[in-house]
C-alpha cells in the first residue's frame, strides 16, 4: 500500500504553484538604476524576457515552457492601455543556458526578465541581469536564491505557514507541535513554521522529525503521540505531503490516539492533491492553505476557453507577471521597474489571488484556509482580497 516513501520531489530547487509579477519596458538612452532598476519610457512597448525550459530533456518541460507561454500571451491580449514586446527565449531547463539566455536578452534590450523556472538557474540568469542593471522575477519558490536583483513568484513555505499558524492561534490552536521528514525539503518547512509560530506569538510545545522511510515513520508514531500527549499540543503541524509520508501518518497516529480536530492536524502542505486523498479517514478535519478557488477557476476557464486545456500549475506565474507590468506601465510610472515599483505595498491580484513582491526577493500571497469533510475540500476562511499595512 505504502512501500517506499518519497522525500518531498519538489523541492525548494524546484517550483510549486502560486503568484507572481514583474516588468520590462523601453529604458530611456542612458538611464540610471532607480531604487534597484531601471527608469522606462511608459508610452512605448515593454519589451520583456521570458526564459522558460524550451530544448528540455525533461519530462514535462517542454509542456510546462508552452503553458508559461500562453498565459503570459494570453495576458497581454487582456491588457488595457499598456503593450508588451514580448521576447521568448528557451533554458533548456538548465542553469548555464539560462545565464546565457540572460545575457543575450540584455544584450537584445530588455529591461527585466520574467522567469527562469528553477532556482539554480534562477540565481545563473540574475548575474548578467545585475551587470545590466535588470530584475529578474523567477517562477522559483527557493528563498535561497532571492535577494538583490532576483525575486521569486512560488509560494514560499514561509508565506504558508505565517498564515496557518496565524489562524491556529485566532482560533484557540496556540500550542503547535512540528512533525517533519528529514529532508532538505521538509527540513525547511520545519525551520519557516518555527519562524511562523514566534512571529504570530504563538507556543513551540514539541518537535519531532523521522527518516523518510516506511520503517523511520513506523518507528516514530510512538515518539510523536508521547510527545503530543507530554506537551498538551493542541495543534501538530506537519511537513509532509501525500506524495510523501501524510498518508502513512494519517493512518497510524489516528489508531494512536491522535486523531483532528483533537489535536488540530495543520499541513504545510495541500492535502487536497491528489483527489483520492480527500478519502483518507485521517485528513478529515484537518487544516491546509489553498489559493483563491474562485480567482483560480476563473482563469483554468480562461485559459481552457482559448487553448483548449487546462494551464499548467504555474502558468498563473507568467499570467501574473505581464499583468502586473500592464499595470504598472499604464500608471505611467517610469520606475515600475524598479525595486521600489516592483514591492509597492498594495501588492497586485493576480490569478491565485493578491500577491506581492518583498525586498528581500520573496514574496507575500493572500491564501484561503480550507479543509476536508465527508471527503471534500471546505474553504473555511476566505483569502484576503487586499493587503492591509505589513500584514494581511
Amino acid at each position: 500500500m505504502f512501500a517506499v516513501l518519497r522525500a518531498a520531489r519538489k523541492s525548494l530547487t524546484r517550483f510549486v504553484l502560486g503568484l507572481s509579477l514583474f516588468s520590462l519596458a523601453a529604458c530611456d538612452p542612458g538611464a540610471l538604476p532607480v531604487g534597484g532598476g531601471p527608469t522606462i519610457n511608459t508610452s512605448q512597448p515593454v519589451p520583456v524576457a521570458l526564459l522558460v525550459p524550451y530544448e528540455s530533456q525533461q519530462t514535462g518541460d517542454v509542456a510546462m515552457a508552452q503553458s508559461l507561454e500562453n498565459a503570459a500571451r494570453l495576458a497581454m491580449a487582456d491588457l488595457d492601455g499598456a503593450t508588451i514586446d514580448l521576447r521568448v527565449y528557451p533554458t533548456g531547463g538548465q542553469a548555464e543556458r539560462a545565464s546565457a539566455a540572460a545575457s543575450q536578452a540584455v544584450k537584445d534590450g530588455a529591461k527585466i526578465i520574467l522567469g527562469p523556472v528553477y532556482g539554480g538557474a534562477a540565481k545563473l540568469a540574475g548575474i548578467p541581469a545585475a551587470n545590466a542593471g535588470i530584475n529578474v522575477l523567477s517562477f522559483s519558490n527557493n528563498p535561497d536564491v532571492a535577494g538583490g536583483n532576483v525575486f521569486i513568484l512560488g509560494p514560499t513555505f514561509q508565506n504558508t505557514a505565517d498564515r496557518l499558524v496565524a489562524y491556529a492561534r485566532a482560533n484557540g490552536k496556540g500550542r503547535i507541535m512540528v512533525v517533519n521528514g528529514d529532508s532538505p525539503a521538509e527540513n525547511a518547512g520545519a525551520a519557516a513554521i518555527k519562524t511562523a509560530i514566534n512571529r504570530q506569538g504563538a507556543t513551540l510545545a514539541a518537535t519531532q522529525s523521522f527518516e523518510l522511510s516506511q520503517q523511520g515513520v513506523i518507528q516514530a508514531i510512538r515518539p510523536i503521540a508521547t510527545a503530543a500527549r507530554n506537551s498538551n499540543a493542541d495543534a501538530i503541524f506537519f511537513t509532509s505531503g501525500n506524495d510523501g509520508a501524510m498518508p502513512l501518518l494519517a493512518q497510524m497516529l489516528p489508531e494512536n490516539g491522535l486523531k483532528s480536530p483533537s489535536p488540530q492536524y495543520i499541513g504545510l502542505q495541500r492535502w487536497n492533491v491528489p483527489a483520492s486523498a480527500m478519502s483518507l479517514p485521517g485528513l478529515q478535519d484537518s487544516w491546509f492553505a489553498i489559493p483563491d478557488q474562485q480567482l483560480t477557476s476563473n482563469f483554468s476557464a480562461h485559459y481552457s476557453a482559448k487553448y483548449g486545456q487546462a494551464p499548467h500549475a504555474l502558468a498563473g506565474l507568467a499570467y501574473d507577471g505581464i499583468a502586473a507590468i500592464g499595470a504598472l506601465v499604464k500608471a505611467g510610472n517610469q520606475n515600475a521597474l524598479t525595486a521600489q515599483g516592483l514591492t509597492r505595498g498594495s501588492g497586485f491580484v493576480g490569478v491565485n489571488g493578491i500577491f506581492r513582491l518583498l525586498p528581500d526577493g520573496t514574496n507575500q500571497r493572500g491564501l484561503s484556509i480550507a479543509t476536508i469533510q465527508n471527503n471534500q475540500v471546505i474553504e473555511i476562511d476566505p483569502a484576503p482580497r487586499a493587503f492591509r499595512g505589513a500584514g494581511y
